[in-house]
């Protein structure tokens, strides 16, 4: 008779499978498709996430947790961007007040902001796709949740 042994530090669910892992990867990954197409960070996600979500539990956590934060993070974008704009409009027009400081040091602040929330995109995107290759489940910071 032969004992068979387990590993209990995970549940004994439905084994997951290297297509749930490989296509919860892609839900992270294909944010790189804003480098083609405008708004393909959003767009990218959705599409991943419409495809395989009844087919695996992982693709549709993950596809609603890349597809959120990606939302947040375009909505950062826009706000920093139209700052950066105002700032460079109260420098060149004489007498046009920025609320948040003039000029120069507003603009490159907004500047540095945009660019660090860039590449804290790309930091967190890259985490999330090895996470979710190995099967794990990530949350990404800074998210805020439109779609539960």
């Amino acid at each position: 008779m032969e004992q068979q042994i387990t590993d209990t530090t995970e549940p004994q669910t439905k084994q997951q499978t290297a297509d749930e892992q490989t296509w919860a990867m892609l839900c992270h990954l294909s944010i790189f498709a804003s480098f083609i197409v405008p708004l393909g960070n959003i767009f990218g996600p959705l599409t991943v996430w419409l495809l395989k979500k009844d087919v695996y539990p992982l693709v549709m956590d993950q596809g609603k947790e890349s597809m959120n934060f990606q939302i947040s993070m375009t909505i950062y974008s826009i706000v920093f961007f139209i700052a950066l704009i105002a700032g460079l409009l109260s420098t060149a027009v004489d007498g046009l007040d920025f609320p948040l400081g003039g000029g120069v040091l507003s603009t490159l602040m907004f500047l540095f902001l945009l660019l660090g929330l860039g590449l804290l995109n790309i930091v967190f995107v890259i985490i999330a796709a090895v996470k979710s290759s190995r099967g794990q489940k990530y949350r990404y910071p800074l998210s805020i949740r439109f779609i539960s």
